[in-house]
């Protein structure tokens, strides 16, 4: 079973979600900001706290997440 990007996000340390989304909070996550988090995890080893790649392809097919922002 995959989590929804909302269900995953919500496990996500607060602090890290407000420095990677401060001044957008208006817009869905980005791809961009996605990979951020993605990095941050994988440095500070939290590869537990990743999507499994499953999970990230339904979150960016299903528009979970904005792969390009179109202004």
């Amino acid at each position: 079973m995959t989590r929804s990007f909302n269900e995953w996000w919500n496990a996500i340390p607060s602090d890290l979600k407000e420095k990677t989304h401060e001044g957008d909070e208006g817009n869905k996550q980005s791809l961009n900001q996605l990979n951020h988090i993605l990095l941050h995890l994988d440095l500070v080893g939290r590869r537990d706290a990743k999507p499994s790649y499953e999970e990230l392809g339904n979150w960016l097919h299903s528009g979970q997440v904005d792969v390009v922002r179109v202004e």
